[in-house]
């Protein structure tokens, strides 16, 4: 039960889950980290739509996913950047440039 007061604050509220305490007083919380984190990158439970992915080839997307043995999102999204050229989404997985 003194588990439960100390996690209390003086208002009634829980106290934010502490990652780091420092030695100064400052502590960084879970929760301010991840929406922190979420307005930056964008909210990360939501698929985004692949543009022209009813314009892409099946046979293409088999190739790279069977190929190089990656989800099909990720084959779906390199032959969408690579506007459905097989050789550059190839290219651009393998090596990580387009070049």
């Amino acid at each position: 039960m003194a588990e439960k007061l100390a996690a209390r604050r003086l208002n009634g509220r829980p106290e934010a889950e502490v990652i780091v305490n420092f030695g100064d007083g400052h502590a960084y919380s879970k929760a301010k980290l991840e929406s922190a984190l979420t307005s930056v990158l964008g909210d990360t439970k939501q698929t985004k739509q692949i543009k022209h992915a009813n314009q892409l080839k099946k046979e293409d997307i088999e190739l790279i996913v069977s190929e190089l043995e990656i989800p099909r999102t990720q084959a779906e999204r390199a032959l969408s950047l690579a506007n459905g050229d097989v050789q550059l989404a190839l290219r651009t997985l393998v090596t990580g440039s387009s070049e």
